[in-house]
């Protein structure tokens, strides 16, 4: 029978776990919400790899808003949070529930098992809504189940769309490409997105191996392509042109750290797995049969004519507001 309100906490999980779609890499877009006595009291998410897992995120809110005691706060390092709430959280979380949309770990990585540190804090019930594809991480629910109630599959469907990128690049390569236009659809030259939105274009391109873009694009724009308004790593870059005619004075080619090179189709070096298209109208032709995913920026604005009609791309998975502008993640249909 279906649990109508465990359907309701675990898609508020798993859409604050969309907040970090693509930017955990190599890890999965996890998110938690911890209730007790029918009060939510934290919702948390893992905001990039060697960060805190979801799980440690949400419990330390929980445990700062229960008790009040901020010390666990002096520190975001995982090892430091993790060992302050075991130490200092004594009962605190009897009778509390927590959500998560992924099979809490089994394993020891920068941080012991998150299925310890649940089972630790005493949490009375876990809902779940994904096992861990991961053979090594995997078995948190049937070790959980020995000490608590535990749901598995509230969500189910719902959660594999969030984990399809992890799936992906864990087992071969997942390739999302990205587009900004206007409210009406125009890819029109210059800046088009808000500050938030490049802010985040920026952020995955700080976890992206490879950025892929247009020769046209590359000498009418002459871009730097990096990552600096996040303070990220620049990826290497793939220019998909038939002529290798470049100024390298185009700031893109003097990043330090990177591979630049030319390329006259879209065939991706095998080390690449996680790869970022950006471009336009005919970028979005020319990879149309090696994309997983568009994610599009679609601003307040709107040009002088209608352009591209992102509605002849597949299914549906995902929209939230960043910024000024709406960001609209789709499958490749």
């Amino acid at each position: 029978m279906v649990d109508y309100g465990d359907r309701i906490f675990m898609k508020i999980a798993i859409d604050r776990a969309w907040r970090y779609q693509g930017l955990t890499y190599p890890n999965p877009a996890v998110g938690a919400l911890i209730i007790k006595d029918g009060r939510i009291l934290a919702l948390g998410a893992h905001e990039r790899a060697g960060k805190m897992h979801a799980e440690l995120a949400c419990a330390r809110d929980a445990y700062v808003r229960m008790g009040g005691d901020r010390a666990v706060l002096e520190s975001d390092d995982p090892s430091f949070v993790y060992e302050f709430l075991l130490k200092n959280a004594g009962s605190m979380f009897k009778g509390a529930q927590i959500f998560v949309t992924l099979e809490p770990c089994t394993h020891y990585g920068r941080t012991p098992p998150c299925s310890l540190l649940i089972e630790g804090l005493g949490f009375s019930r876990v809902v779940i809504a994904h096992e861990d594809f991961n053979e090594q991480a995997g078995g948190g629910a049937k070790a959980l189940g020995k000490k608590c109630e535990v749901v598995v599959g509230v969500c189910r469907e719902e959660a594999a769309k969030l984990l399809y990128p992890f799936k992906a690049w864990s087992e071969n390569r997942f390739v999302l490409f990205k587009l900004a236009q206007t409210l009406n659809g125009k890819i029109a030259p210059g800046t088009i997105s808000s500050l938030k939105s490049r802010e985040f274009v920026h952020r995955l391109r700080d976890r992206a191996d490879l950025l892929i873009i247009g020769g046209d694009t590359v000498r009418a724009d002459r871009p730097v392509l990096d990552a600096r308004l996040c303070g990220g790593r620049a990826p290497d870059v793939m220019i998909v042109s038939s002529r290798d005619d470049f100024d390298r004075e185009i700031p893109l080619f003097s990043v330090p750290d990177r591979e630049v090179f030319v390329s006259n189709e879209i065939s991706i070096p095998k080390r690449y797995r996680y790869v970022l298209i950006e471009g336009g109208e005919g970028m979005l032709k020319k990879s149309a049969s090696i994309v997983d995913w568009y994610l599009f920026f679609v601003s307040s604005r709107t040009g002088k004519s209608r352009g591209y009609d992102f509605d002849s791309c597949g299914e549906f998975l995902h929209c939230s507001k960043i910024g000024d502008d709406i960001a609209i993640w789709r499958e490749n249909g």
